[in-house]
């Protein structure tokens, strides 16, 4: 039994470390607890690039999963508007289409579903990108808008909350 102890530890280290998210990212964010009264997490997005960049990474570490988003394309007129979304896990099967559960507002009042989930399923470490439209009755989304908010549910955590500064 003792000689299967220290090669059983040793391959368990190996596993566990290849794993581990990455030590050299400075963006340390501490989970926020989800406030059942406002029936959202208080704050829990953090920007790990300078507020004044809009194309900022956002991050959000509820649960047993890390988000990391950045929108790909805000300052462009495309019909689409997409964001580069990488889940990472260690506990959790990542085979959820994220489409149903994702909408983008503004502070203008405009509201819209997401389109397409594209990326792998399953696995602890996916990669891919959100697809919203980026009109609304022929008028784009983010006229006269100030604030990009990226809302996404039921993903072992109530919401996730992720803003833009468009100005």
């Amino acid at each position: 039994m003792k000689r299967f102890a220290l090669p059983l530890l040793l391959t368990l280290t190996l596993i566990l470390t290849a794993c581990a998210p990455s030590q050299a990212s400075t963006d340390q964010t501490v989970p926020q607890p989800f406030d059942p009264a406002q029936d959202k997490p208080a704050s829990v997005s953090t920007e790990s690039a300078s507020p004044s960049n809009d194309s900022a990474i956002r991050t959000d570490q509820q649960g047993a999963i890390i988000f990391e988003i950045t929108p790909l394309n805000l300052d462009t007129t495309t019909d689409t508007l997409e964001f580069d979304v990488a889940l990472t896990t260690h506990s959790i099967d990542l085979s959820m289409d994220l489409a149903p559960l994702s909408t983008l507002t503004t502070d203008s009042g405009v509201s819209v579903e997401a389109i397409l989930w594209d990326a792998p399923r399953g696995g602890h470490h996916v990669e891919g990108k959100l697809i919203f439209p980026a009109t609304q009755d022929s008028k784009s989304i983010l006229d006269g808008a100030a604030i990009l908010t990226l809302t996404i549910i039921n993903v072992d955590a109530p919401s996730r909350i992720f803003e833009w500064d468009l100005k």
